[in-house]
C-alpha cells in the first residue's frame, strides 16, 4: 500500500470501511513491519470487516480460518491424503518396491491436503490470510500458529520445512471470550476496535446503505449509542446498525422522531434476546429518542 494513514483510511472508506485513526495506524505499521495484526474487541464491531477490506484494496484474495474449540493442525495448516495413500499402497503390494520408497512415494507434495494455513503461504500473490475468532480455538492450538505467525513457515515432519512463497497479510481477530497465550501476543501488533461513535457510524450507514438521507443515518447512529449504553444481555453491533437502517428507510421513515411507533417495531433488528426485547419497553425507547437531536 504505501500510503499515508490519511491515505489509508480513505482508500478504506472507498472499499466500504471507515476506519478510525487508530485503526488505520495500525494497519499502516503492519505493512511496514510485516507483522501479523491482532484486532480484539466485542462481537459485531467490524475485525472481520478489516480483512475483507485490505483484500478489496489490495486486490488480493482472502484467505479464511474460522476458529472453533477442537481446531488442529489438520484443519487449519495441513492433512495427508490418507484414502489415496493406501490405495498407493495396495498397488504395490506384490511387487519389488522398497519399503522407504513406497514410504517416499506418498507421502510426497502428490499426496498433501492444503488447509488454509499451508494455502496462504504458497501462494504467489500474496494474500489477506484472516484467522477468524482466535479465542474460540484451544490454546494448544495457538502453539501451531506461532512458526507461521514469526518466519511465515510451515513444518511437515515428512516434507521438511515449508517457506513461504509470498508473505501474506495477516489479521487475527479475537472476541476476548478467553486470555491468549503472550507467545502469540508478542508476534502481533495490537488494536483494540470499539463501538464506532454516532459520527462514524453515521458515515459506515452512508456507505452502506444507498439512499439513505445523511441527517436519518446521524439519527440512527446516535440512538444506536445511547441504546448501547442500556443494561443489555447482547450489545448490538454495527451490523445490526446496518440492518436497522436498511429496514427504517425500507419502510419510509424520514425522521425519527415522526416515526417513533415505527422506531420501536424495528428493534427486532438489533435486539437479539428475549430478556433485551422485554427490557427496552416502547417508554424506553421514547426516552432514548428523546435525547436524539
Amino acid at each position: 500500500m504505501s500510503k499515508s494513514k490519511e491515505q489509508l483510511a480513505k482508500a478504506l472508506a472507498e472499499t466500504g470501511y471507515v476506519a478510525d485513526e487508530g485503526l488505520s495506524t495500525a494497519l499502516l505499521l503492519t505493512e511496514m513491519l510485516g507483522r501479523p495484526l491482532l484486532l480484539e474487541g466485542e462481537a459485531g464491531v467490524g475485525k472481520t470487516e478489516v480483512a475483507k477490506a485490505l483484500a478489496r484494496l489490495e486486490d488480493a484474495e482472502l484467505i479464511r480460518l474460522q476458529c472453533y474449540e477442537g481446531l488442529d493442525q489438520s484443519d487449519a495448516i495441513y492433512e495427508w491424503n490418507y484414502q489415496r495413500q493406501l490405495l498407493a499402497i495396495k498397488a504395490r503390494e506384490g511387487t519389488a518396491a522398497d519399503a522407504e520408497d513406497v514410504e517416499e512415494a506418498v507421502f510426497s507434495e502428490k499426496y498433501l491436503l492444503e488447509r488454509p494455513l499451508l494455502a496462504a503461504i504458497r501462494k504467489d500473490q500474496p494474500p489477506v490470510l484472516l484467522i477468524d475468532e482466535i479465542d474460540r480455538a484451544d490454546e494448544e492450538f495457538e502453539a501451531f500458529l506461532l512458526e507461521l505467525l514469526s518466519e511465515f513457515q510451515v513444518s511437515i515432519p515428512e516434507l521438511g520445512t515449508v517457506e513461504a512463497v509470498s508473505v501474506p497479510r495477516v489479521v487475527l481477530t479475537s472476541n476476548g471470550t478467553r486470555e491468549l497465550s503472550d507467545a502469540l501476543r508478542r508476534r502481533c501488533l495490537y488494536h483494540y476496535v470499539d463501538y464506532p461513535t454516532p459520527d462514524r457510524e453515521a458515515r459506515i450507514l452512508l456507505s452502506r446503505v444507498e439512499g439513505l438521507d445523511a441527517a436519518l443515518a446521524f439519527q440512527i447512529a446516535e440512538l444506536m449509542g445511547r441504546l448501547r449504553k442500556e443494561d443489555l444481555a447482547k450489545v448490538p453491533g454495527v451490523a445490526e446498525t446496518i440492518d436497522w437502517a436498511a429496514a427504517l428507510l425500507g419502510l419510509g421513515a424520514k425522521n425519527l422522531h415522526e416515526s417513533r411507533e415505527l422506531v420501536f417495531d424495528t428493534l427486532t433488528c438489533v435486539l437479539k434476546t428475549r430478556e433485551d426485547k422485554a427490557r427496552v419497553t416502547a417508554d424506553v425507547t421514547d426516552r432514548l429518542l428523546g435525547k436524539v437531536a
